[in-house]
């Protein structure tokens, strides 16, 4: 028989390579799982960590057929959350271990897959709303199921908050990878606010015209700030455990800040922050649940 001590350590120890994987692949929220209360670490590792593998396929299968190839390998491990397809992969043992626990939703786990398609091409991204529903089904979706995780009975309370925390976080995102993007020939800003700054897809990559440039820049940040904002009047609905969820949306406003001052120089510099200011106003953020 299983003891309960034998069986609360098997339920750690399952974690114990997502944690280890998150430190490599995502620094920002292995610190915010660290920040987190201990009970809930290990399964945010796991949920985060999926998060940061999928966001990297273009980066590790390099050509679009191989990227879709490890997608759907992540489609067909969770079709079947009780089934064996994950065994000898400690990441999706512990995913799988994490959404069994907490019961989280399959479908929105895999229509966080799906919006990553996206990433593998170089299709332009049409439109505002375009843009604000790739981030709802990506960072907007692992907010709220680590809200499933942290606090589910307050959960659905901080859904609206989640959504636009989502969307300020990815175009802060966005803008901290421009020039990775460019490189590419990505351009994820709105082909409708690129045509507001006289720009177009092409134009933009070019970089020529400096101003244009800038005020396209400026006007994505306008968007994430806008967004941030949302947040900002919805916080009083995020219980005080569920705001655990939303510490790495601290480092946004920095981003947009830098990225506004950079203009069109973001096409050639970076503007990541230190890793200490990132640690310091994480921190802040977890103490006083405000971004």
């Amino acid at each position: 028989m299983i003891s309960p001590e034998n069986s609360r350590s098997a339920a750690v120890a399952v974690y114990d390579f997502s944690l280890t994987a998150l430190r490599e692949s995502d620094r920002d929220r292995y610190l915010a799982c660290l920040l987190s209360p201990q009970d809930k670490r290990g399964p945010l590792s796991a949920l985060y960590a999926f998060h940061a593998e999928i966001a990297r396929v273009r980066d590790v299968a390099r050509e679009p057929l191989p990227g879709e190839i490890r997608l759907q390998w992540w489609r067909d491990v969770l079709s079947d959350p009780g089934g064996t397809s994950g065994d000898g992969n400690p990441l999706a043992e512990a995913l799988l271990a994490c959404v069994r626990a907490y019961n989280l939703p399959v479908s929105v786990l895999q229509n966080m897959i799906d919006a990553r398609i996206f990433d593998l091409y170089d299709d332009p991204m049409e439109s505002r709303s375009s843009l604000e529903g790739y981030a709802g089904e990506t960072a907007s979706a692992l907010i709220q199921l680590a809200s499933l995780i942290l606090d589910p009975a307050h959960a659905q309370q901080s859904a609206s908050a989640a959504g636009h925390a989502g969307v300020a976080q990815t175009i802060a995102g966005l803008l901290l990878l421009l020039p990775l993007h460019r490189r590419r020939g990505q351009v994820y800003f709105p082909a409708e606010l690129l045509a507001a700054t006289g720009l177009d897809r092409d134009a933009f990559l070019a970089g020529t015209d400096e101003d244009a440039v800038s005020r396209a820049i400026r006007a994505l940040s306008g968007l994430g700030r806008d967004h941030l904002a949302k947040v900002r009047t919805d916080a009083k609905g995020i219980s005080p455990a569920n705001r655990f969820a939303f510490i790495t949306l601290a480092l946004a406003e920095p981003v947009f800040d830098r990225a506004e001052r950079a203009g069109s120089k973001l096409f050639e510099q970076s503007i990541v922050p230190s890793q200490w200011r990132r640690q310091w106003w994480m921190w802040k953020a977890a103490r006083s649940g405000r971004w």
